[in-house]
């Protein structure tokens, strides 16, 4: 489905970078691939800066079918891609999840980041998706204890490995999701945060625990808490731990 695909040694990020494209009238579906960001971002302002040639980063710009309402579904949807191709590139024995939202962990730790952002053209709206992905990080590079790298998990895959991986899985849950609206099967089948204890934790709230009990039509996380079934949305939740 990729009508584009230009590859970059460094940029500061590759979001913004095909956010201005877009201003600019350039259409999707295309990407753009970096080997390293130096002003890289993650959901709520977080930085996501690597050492050059340790990550990958890549972004896709799409113009979806699928109204404003559903596209929610995007950055979930990233997450699926991303686990979808770790897994199938892990060595034996490798433990891949998806915590809700969109965390992909390889053996319990975070490997990727992803920010989706709606882009604004008198022609339409557009959607960037970016993700970024620790390949060769060493342990005293992480930039978070709970992070990790695909190198200290003991995968073997290359950057054009992992990227193909994931364009090809993208691209199939995203037909998907154009033809239906929601992932909300296909995700649940992949979100180890279903089932399992969690800590919900709020701005300004005490942190709240739960059991995760699926997602709805609109991708948000219901929780059984002490209080009865919850329902939380992407933008509110700061957490949602795994037990």
């Amino acid at each position: 489905m990729w009508d584009r695909v230009d590859v970059v040694a460094s940029t500061g990020s590759t979001n913004l970078d095909l956010a201005a494209a877009a201003r600019g009238g350039a259409r999707g579906p295309r990407v753009l691939i970096a080997g390293e960001q130096t002003a890289g971002r993650g959901r709520m302002a977080r930085s996501w800066e690597s050492p050059a040639g340790s990550s990958v980063a890549m972004s896709v710009l799409l113009e979806p079918e699928q109204g404003w309402e559903a596209w929610g579904w995007l950055s979930l949807l990233a997450g699926c891609a991303v686990s979808a191709a770790l897994e199938e590139l892990a060595p034996e024995g490798v433990d891949v999840a998806l915590k809700w939202p969109n965390d992909v962990l390889v053996d319990g730790g975070k490997v990727c980041g992803i920010l989706s952002e709606r882009i604004e053209h008198p022609a339409g709206a557009r959607a960037v998706v970016g993700m970024g992905i620790n390949l060769s990080l060493r342990r005293d590079e992480l930039p978070v204890p709970h992070a990790t790298s695909l190198a200290l998990a003991g995968y073997t895959a290359g950057a054009e490995d992992v990227v193909v991986a994931v364009l090809e899985h993208f691209e199939r849950y995203y037909n998907f999701w154009e033809r239906d609206g929601t992932l909300r099967e296909a995700y649940t089948a992949r979100c180890a945060s279903i089932g399992a204890e969690l800590t919900i934790s709020i701005a300004g709230e005490a942190p709240k625990p739960g059991v995760g009990r699926g997602v709805d039509d609109d991708g948000r996380l219901i929780v059984e808490t002490a209080d009865g079934l919850e329902t939380f949305a992407v933008g509110d939740v700061v957490h949602a731990r795994l037990a």
